[in-house]
């Protein structure tokens, strides 16, 4: 009996395996069957910093496709569920009651009038292109369904269906549906406009806004109607809607960010959601105020421009206004201007500037040579082709001249200024500096309105938090910046002196004129004009904003009358207008000294400078040179006439401080300044002495110089002009080259020459028997 009952029990535990195992097999079988997914293109959709649109792409498939979307808004899952289906949220995938239902009225109809899926199913069946409605199909998709139930959660089953259901035409998803025929988010829409969005994936090719209008209105306030009976809405709410208009074909998506939308489809972000750090209050507006310019400019043939906004403190983006906006393709409309690389003119040399303040070899009023110059072939010109001899650095730096800029590059080292300019963030220096030379100073490379406008913005974020913070701006909502890997040793100090010296309200414009840009804030701003007048820039900074603008064409047209002062400077101070005010920027508590400073030449004092004030600048200031232009010259008793020790006894003389320029210099500088006053004469009887003073000084040609003279019809080389500086312009002149006299002149000393090929000597002898000599090549044709 005991073995009867052991075999009995040995079968049962035999079956249970084998049903087990089934059941195992089963349930690794249906698990293994995929889950509801999409491998759709995705519409590029960017989003303001409140999630507001900003523009999208149309999908590869020509599809408006959003990216999926993780929550669906109450008023639509309400009237989706109770169109769609009521017991979403009780049933497994599959509802046997509202599949028999639909079989029944199928049936009694003779043919197909009502559907028995389940929102699920209709998901699995999205995912799946709409195959045929078979029975096999239909089993299928039940089982689709269970194995979707059992991994996802009801509320990603419904986001899956909201995403990509069919609204009609090329739209596809709830968000791109809300956009396309309300222009508003999802979360936004009232219960009229989320019923008739929920009734339109039932017969998308049938009936949409557009088309078919009075049964889409009927089917919608049937819904409404049935809302209201389930108490999701009252009363009120539904005759409200009842009577809202239907959309009519659907409408463009915003495009207030094109040229952005275009940089982050083409850097990895095509098909994505971007929630960006626009604003799109500042960036309509600056759009606007970008069209009114460009709509006088036009009429001058120029045809672009670009506005970039950038956040000091969080280096956010607030505005990227890539481009103006125009029909005619020919025109360039499409070119981002904000990340494309142009001549920056001048904008750099706030950099040289502050790099120079920091090894203390620059104070802000000493005075910088403004004179013709010729280093190495390359001979740079001021904006007006004018020059002062002598222009203290800050004044240098607010006039933006370009032959002391020129001459403080020089003196600083092109190899050091280029590794400085890649520690500030411009990236597109990308040749050694011996590639650019000094032209590095005047716009001889090319650099963006980004990573300019971020350098400006690093540098007014640098100054309020009091310590290097040199990054590129931020375009992502929720991204931090990222220092740059090397930063600049700029002291606060620097900086703060730097930005002081560029925030003059008035600056010459393109006539010569001083033009004044009336403002109720302290900004600090620099224009650049590129050779040309092919680009014309002007940054501006505050403590809270940094404005960028170019304009110009985006095909590299130069226009006469386009400069930085006069047609960008004027747009940037608009920008700032509608901005917030913002204080000025605080001096830094550290990093300053107090030095006595030559009131005439803005060198640290000698004891030779006649009026001293003590002034607080950059701490390394105090390792600068004292004044070497103040002398002490010894007087006769009548002080109109030098003398010497050889000439007139010490206890005759009479000792005075001089303020004395080189003499090339005072050429320029004296008659500028009505203050300046030439060292008197020599004495007489003082001659030997007297010639120890160097009068007279060759501007052009300088030693050992190539002149290239370019050859005219005939075959005879032209005409070159050379040029001389004499303390006492009265005095004669008298000219020789090779020994040949050539000419006299007096008061104005420059002459023009014809010669040949070949090493030649000039000589100058004045009519006091001061020689100046120099040597010098005459070529015909480029080496």
């Amino acid at each position: 009996m005991q073995n009867k009952s052991d075999r009995f029990a040995s079968r049962i535990s035999k079956k249970g395996l084998i049903i087990l195992a089934y059941l195992v097999l089963f349930l690794g079988i249906f698990l293994s069957i995929p889950v509801a997914t999409f491998e759709k293109s995705h519409s590029t959709v960017l989003l303001d910093s409140d999630n507001q649109l900003l523009g999208a792409t149309i999908a590869e498939d020509g599809q408006w496709r959003f990216p999926e979307v993780d929550s669906v808004p109450y008023k639509f899952e309400q009237a989706i569920l109770l169109f769609e289906d009521k017991y979403f949220y009780q049933h497994v995938g599959f509802n046997p009651v509202s599949f028999a239902r639909a079989i029944q009225v199928n049936l009694s109809a003779g043919r197909i009038k009502q559907g028995g899926s389940t929102l699920t199913m209709q998901t699995v069946r999205l995912s799946r292109d709409n195959p045929s409605r078979t029975i096999g199909e239909k089993i299928l998709e039940i089982i689709l369904s269970l194995r979707t139930e059992i991994s996802l959660s009801k509320k990603e089953i419904l986001s899956l269906y909201a995403s990509h259901a069919p609204f009609g035409g090329n739209v596809v998803g709830l968000e791109a549906a809300s956009w396309r025929y309300f222009g508003r988010k999802p979360h936004e829409l009232s219960w009229g406009e989320s019923a008739l969005l929920a009734v339109l994936p039932n017969s998308p090719s049938l009936i949409y806004p557009g088309k078919n209008h009075k049964i889409l209105l009927a089917k919608r306030n049937r819904l409404l109607r049935k809302l209201y009976a389930e108490n999701k809405i009252d009363k009120a709410t539904c005759e409200l809607a009842e009577i809202e208009p239907l959309p009519e074909a659907p409408r463009p998506l915003p495009r207030l960010a094109p040229h952005l939308l275009d940089r982050f489809s083409q850097n990895g972000y095509s098909g994505k959601r971007i929630v960006s750090s626009i604003q799109s209050n500042v960036q309509i507006r600056t759009t606007s105020l970008l069209q009114h310019y460009h709509s006088k400019l036009k009429s001058n043939s120029i045809h672009n421009g670009a506005i970039l906004i950038v956040e000091v403190k969080t280096g956010k983006v607030l505005a990227y206004v890539g481009n103006t906006i125009g029909q005619d393709q020919s025109l360039g409309h499409e070119v981002d201007i904000i990340s494309s690389e142009r001549s920056y003119g001048s904008l750099l040399k706030p950099i040289l500037y502050a790099s120079m303040l920091e090894e203390g070899t620059l104070l802000p009023k000493m005075l910088v040579a403004d004179i013709p110059t010729n280093m190495a072939g390359y001979r740079p010109h001021n904006f007006f082709k004018e020059y002062d001899g002598a222009v203290a650095a800050n004044e240098v730096l607010a006039r933006s001249l370009n032959v002391p800029a020129v001459r403080l590059l020089n003196q600083y080292g092109t190899q050091r200024f280029h590794n400085m300019l890649k520690n500030v963030g411009i990236s597109t220096l990308s040749k050694p500096s011996s590639h650019y030379g000094l032209s590095i100073i005047l716009g001889g490379g090319e650099a963006t309105l980004w990573d300019l406008t971020g350098m400006y913005a690093s540098l007014a974020r640098s100054l309020m938090s009091q310590k290097m913070s040199f990054s590129s701006p931020v375009l992502l909502k929720g991204s931090v910046m990222k220092p740059n890997i090397v930063q600049p040793q700029l002291s606060p100090a620097s900086i703060y002196l730097t930005l002081d010296a560029i925030a003059e309200s008035k600056r010459p414009g393109n006539e010569g004129q001083w033009i004044d840009f009336a403002t109720n804030q302290k900004i600090s701003w620099k224009t650049g004009t590129s050779y040309g007048s092919r680009d014309a820039w002007a940054i501006g900074v505050t403590g809270k904003y940094a404005v960028g603008v170019w304009l110009g064409n985006a095909s590299g047209e130069g226009r006469a009358g386009l400069t930085g002062v006069g047609t960008a400077a004027p747009l940037m101070f608009d920008v700032f207008e509608f901005l917030d005010k913002s204080k000025p920027i605080p001096a830094p508590q550290k990093g300053f000294t107090t030095l006595p400073i030559c009131s005439k030449s803005g060198y640290k004092a000698s004891v030779n400078c006649e009026k001293i004030h003590h002034s607080t600048v950059q701490s390394a200031g105090a390792k600068s040179i004292v004044c070497p232009f103040h002398v002490l010259i010894h007087l006769d008793k009548s002080e109109k006439h030098r003398v010497g020790s050889d000439c007139e006894s010490v206890s005759n003389m009479q000792h005075k401080k001089w303020f004395v320029l080189p003499a090339i210099q005072e050429w320029y500088y004296k008659p500028k300044h009505p203050d300046y006053f030439s060292m008197p004469d020599w004495r007489a009887d003082c001659q030997t002495t007297g010639k120890l003073q160097k009068n007279m000084e060759i501007i052009y040609p300088r030693r050992f110089s190539k002149i290239f003279i370019p050859k005219e019809i005939d075959g005879k080389l032209g005409m070159t002009v050379f040029e001389v500086a004499h303390r006492k312009p009265e005095t004669a002149i008298f000219w020789h080259v090779d020994d040949d006299f050539l000419s006299e002149t007096r008061d104005f000393h420059q002459i023009s020459v014809q010669l040949d090929e070949g090493w030649h000597t000039l000589t100058l002898v004045d009519a006091h028997g001061e020689t100046s000599q120099v040597k010098f090549e005459v070529i015909g044709k480029r080496k």
